[in-house]
């Protein structure tokens, strides 16, 4: 988790994204942000996160992006 709060840290400073459970939905992430995380991600934990996983439950929250990353991981 730390490194997944380390990435969205970098990409948005200003968001607190360990209390943060509506990124998508308040639109504090857009479809730009969106696309740099994915790059990120896939580069950082080795997973490749198809368009299928990009629903807005998946990226509310670091939360849900972790339970996805670690669910891709065990694929």
């Amino acid at each position: 988790m730390e490194e997944l709060l380390e990435i969205l840290s970098e990409l948005r400073p200003d968001v607190d994204f360990e209390n943060e459970t509506a990124l998508i939905t308040d639109g504090i992430l857009d479809s730009f942000d969106i696309v740099a995380l994915v790059g990120e991600l896939n580069d950082a934990f080795d997973i490749e996160i198809k368009p299928n996983n990009l629903v807005p439950d998946n990226f509310n929250s670091a939360k849900a992006m972790m339970a996805l990353i670690e669910k891709l991981q065990d694929e």
